[in-house]
């Protein structure tokens, strides 16, 4: 008898851990990857704002399985899918069998309806956004220093996010601490701890999933660091030299040379082809509407997991974060062992070890359900989370050395300007 073949979208959180967790399974293993690397995107602000490399957060997918004999690393980009003759179909017209199939082609970021204004304010998503995130926000410093009139200056040196969740307040934090730290006494035209951080929301207050306590905690944080929240605000328009926004008051513009995106996601467009090709219902984010097992309904051998999944549990949806499809991905891995042993199946249950966000320099906010922090606990047992779970020790290493190092002198290595201008 032939062994099972298991074809993995996607090399992110869900598909590498789906991968993992088959390694003792009797089935042979193909997982499919646009890139060739693993991304722990958690730490992608950090690359935005010069305090990483992008090879600090980043593991070639061969490597991390390199010792996994039933595994073989495809670089392709699964681009459709014959669900009838249960073949993918790769951008390169090249055709996979599968007997069962596990789509984990994430999430990007959503602009909700204005895809114009992506070449205005990148979103955070990949390691091309860090680094063009991370290139503006330095060229900004750099063009105020040889800006002569005024008001130019200002603009400049006023940075607009969009978005106070968790990515919109790490963002806001550490360009904070760049430019009140890291930047001063670096230049001689301009002071850069003069800059004005704006954080923007259309919501009630910053970080709307953390409990009330928590945000004003992490508001009061971001206070120190220059940032100036502004919620129930609404980005109306948007051009190369400001946004306009919706307030309480009326209509207000904000000139400011560099925006940032950090205001919503969309699932990655596998989700619509899936949904075309099985005839499953999808969410207004474009995510796959699944089973309790995770699978697509009328084809079991299908999974849909991590940011391209649409499940609830307890009348509420699953959060798309990476611990929730490392879950899935080994949950379905589970799964699968189990049907080949003859053995029942079982709904997926999703285990919420809680929250983090981290402001600035030995500052985070923490929310485990019962136990609730802020402050340098909260920041500390950030650190330890994000450290236990990037994949590779050597990564591990390098990361933990640079983040003891910044502690100390508040330098980041990584601040290259590179590409673009």
């Amino acid at each position: 008898m032939s062994r099972q073949r298991v074809v993995i979208a996607g090399g992110g959180f869900g598909g590498l851990y789906a991968a993992k967790a088959l390694r003792r399974a009797p089935v042979d293993v193909t997982i499919i990857d646009k890139r060739n690397f693993h991304l722990f995107q958690p730490l992608l602000y950090q690359v935005a704002t010069g305090g990483l490399s992008p090879g600090d957060i980043a593991a070639p997918l061969r490597a991390a399985l390199r010792g996994q004999a039933n595994v073989e690393v495809m670089m392709g980009e699964v681009c459709d899918i014959d669900a009838g003759r249960r073949v993918v179909v790769l951008d390169s017209g090249r055709e996979i069998g599968y007997d069962s199939l596990i789509v984990a082609t994430g999430a990007t970021h959503s602009y909700f309806g204005r895809g114009e204004w992506e070449h205005l304010a990148p979103g955070l998503k990949t390691l091309e956004d860090a680094t063009e995130m991370r290139r503006r926000m330095l060229y900004a410093f750099e063009a105020a220093e040889m800006e002569a009139a005024e008001e130019a200056r200002r603009q400049w040196l006023r940075f607009v996010i969009v978005g106070a969740g968790p990515t919109g307040v790490e963002l806001a934090g550490a360009i904070g601490e760049i430019a009140n730290k890291t930047l001063r006494e670096e230049f001689r035209r301009i002071r850069p701890e003069e800059a004005e951080i704006l954080l923007l929301d259309a919501g009630e207050r910053v970080l709307p999933s953390y409990p009330a306590a928590l945000s004003e905690s992490a508001e009061k944080a971001l206070i120190r660091l220059g940032v100036r929240t502004r919620v129930r605000v609404k980005v109306t328009a948007m051009d190369e030299r400001g946004v306009a926004v919706a307030t309480a008051a009326g209509e207000e513009r904000i000139d400011a040379r560099t925006v940032f995106w950090a205001a919503g996601v969309q699932a990655s467009s596998m989700g619509r082809v899936l949904a075309e090709r099985t005839g499953v219902a999808t969410d207004r984010a474009g995510r796959v509407v699944v089973n309790a097992d995770l699978t697509v309904a009328g084809h079991r051998e299908i999974f849909a997991i991590g940011d391209l999944a649409a499940v609830a549990q307890g009348g509420k949806p699953v959060p798309g974060v990476a611990p929730a499809a490392m879950q899935m991905g080994q949950y379905v891995a589970r799964t699968i062992r189990r049907r080949l042993e003859g053995a029942a199946g079982e709904e997926f249950r999703y285990w919420d070890k809680g929250s983090l966000a981290v402001i600035g320099r030995a500052s985070a906010v923490a929310d485990f359900g019962t136990v609730r922090m802020s402050g340098l606990v909260a920041w500390l047992a950030w650190l330890f989370i994000h450290l236990m779970y990037i994949v590779g020790f050597q990564n591990r290493v390098l990361v933990f050395i640079q983040w003891g190092f910044h502690y100390f002198t508040f330098h980041r290595g990584a601040r290259l300007i590179t590409g673009g201008k």
